[in-house]
């Protein structure tokens, strides 16, 4: 295994990991819907109860996300998480106010109150999709930092890179392609919500107002995705010759595609996919599998924009500072020890997602029904 092997081995894993991240965003995009499909108590407590078994499977996706960028990228994560650090901490904090509103909105004693807790889920249902979009976003439309290695030798001060300015992240919601990303994976995020709570809960009057969402909002979805797509396909891109040099080049991302048919063909299938799921969920009112066709659409489809990103001599992470700054397979991986080790864990990852299936069929082997809610079995 060469260098570069591993480089674009690990740049698949991490891609890979976003894909199956951006599908587990249904959990933010149905707890935004709380109020909006919910209209009494009962119906509430299945909306929440229907989520609450799987919030753990997002949180820990988000987690092995960042790790693997860590271990895989340490530059990456050392310039976006340490300088970009108020769009990740606002990302995070909403994601441990979904845990705590979780465990504690049906604690006895509750101060707070249930709905307060039930807030909470809706900002990180909000605020979750809206900004991981923008984030994503910024690998195509680039962020302010400057990158100087040498400043590793620095005693005094070893900080190698640097953010541009004093927003620290926050400059990327001043991007309107990011907020438009981000708006496109808001709205899927929605709709992946409403089609698992037709897949999940036994109830008719709910899969009726779900299935209003998700006309609703396939329209928005596909404006701003497609908004997205486009421009970005006929903007230049950030290129890498063969010394390293990052330079401007006219349609760089298109021809991405054009000359990777397969990393084209992933995305053609996996947008195919998404309007299959939706479409069908609409035109067939006894159809509740859509979350799966939509769901592996959008793993498809957003794991295509990542290669797309980062291979075929692309910079991943540009800088609109200091082009040179730009961050490379090459220059911003770990150790060629580092990354051959990894490959060897990383070939347990089937067994973990394996076990992921199995775990997923047992918790939904039977739908979510009023009866359940109202047992003396555990509830949220």
């Amino acid at each position: 295994m060469t260098y570069e092997f591993l480089q674009q081995y690990w740049w698949l894993i991490v891609s890979l990991l976003g894909a199956i991240l951006v599908f587990l965003l249904f959990v933010q995009g149905g707890n935004s819907l709380i109020f909006s499909l919910g209209k009494t108590e009962e119906e509430r407590k299945m909306l929440i109860n229907s989520t609450g078994r799987k919030w753990e499977f997002t949180f820990t996706t988000l987690v092995t996300f960042g790790g693997a960028f860590f271990a895989s990228f340490p530059l990456f994560y050392s310039t976006s998480f340490g300088g970009a650090y108020w769009l990740w901490m606002i990302i995070l904090f909403s994601f441990v106010l979904q845990a705590v509103s979780y465990e504690f909105q049906g604690k006895a004693g509750n101060l707070l109150g249930v709905n307060t807790y039930r807030v909470f889920l809706v900002f990180n249902g909000i605020v979750g999709p809206l900004l991981l979009g923008g984030a994503v976003a910024t690998f195509f439309t680039g962020s302010e930092f400057y990158i100087s290695k040498a400043n590793i030798t620095d005693v005094g001060m070893p900080v190698i890179s640097q953010w541009g300015n004093a927003w620290h992240g926050l400059d990327a919601l001043t991007n309107i392609w990011n907020v438009v990303l981000g708006l496109a994976v808001f709205f899927l995020a929605r709709i992946l919500g409403a089609l698992y709570y037709i897949n999940n809960i036994d109830d008719d009057d709910l899969s009726y107002r779900c299935r209003r969402v998700i006309a609703f909002h396939t329209l928005l979805f596909l404006i701003f995705f497609l908004a997205f797509v486009v421009r970005t396909c006929l903007a230049d891109g950030y290129a890498v010759s063969p010394a390293g040099e990052v330079y401007m080049e006219p349609y760089k991302y298109l021809m991405n595609f054009v000359q990777m048919p397969v990393v084209l063909a992933l995305f053609l299938c996996g947008v195919v996919l998404v309007l299959f799921g939706i479409i069908k969920t609409l035109v067939d009112l006894t159809f509740d599998k859509g979350i799966w066709f939509t769901g592996v659409g959008t793993v498809l489809t957003v794991l295509a924009l990542l290669l797309t990103a980062g291979y075929n001599h692309t910079a991943y992470y540009p800088s609109t500072c200091d082009l040179q700054s730009s961050l490379t397979l090459a220059n911003s991986c770990s150790s060629r020890f580092t990354l051959n080790t990894m490959f060897y864990v990383s070939l347990l990852v089937p067994f973990v997602l394996a076990y992921i299936f199995y775990a997923w069929r047992s918790i939904d082997i039977h739908k979510i029904n009023r009866k359940e809610m109202g047992s003396g079995e555990h509830t949220y």
